[in-house]
């Protein structure tokens, strides 16, 4: 019996989206994240890979938009913070830039205290 539970069809569509990613196909993967998003919208790894084929867009105040977003849900998320950084760097941001990758720092070695 298949599982058609929101999370499953979420990681159905994130699935396919990454094989768009793999192949060029940014515009497409897109929609596919989306359709993830629609299903399921905590699902951070599809907010993550959205973020990602944004920003090979160019598109990079959506990019940040949804990174936010992840932190918000999860503000333990280091890659959120590292991609902030990265974001706001492209975008000539430099302050914003150095405190979110100080943020992101700083939850790593929280982590690495904790033994994750």
């Amino acid at each position: 019996m298949p599982d058609d539970s929101p999370r499953q069809k979420a990681e159905d569509h994130y699935y396919a989206a990454l094989d768009l990613v793999a192949d060029g196909e940014h515009e497409r993967a897109l929609a596919e994240y989306q359709k993830s998003l629609d299903a399921d919208p905590s699902f951070t790894e599809a907010m993550h890979g959205m973020a990602r084929a944004l920003q090979d867009l160019n598109r990079l105040d959506e990019a940040i938009a949804i990174a936010n977003r992840i932190a918000e849900l999860d503000p333990d998320d280091v890659l959120a913070h590292t991609s902030l950084s990265v974001l706001y760097q492209k975008k000539g941001m430099i302050p914003e830039a150095e405190a979110e990758g100080n943020k992101a720092r700083v939850l790593g070695w929280k982590q690495q205290l904790k033994g994750k």
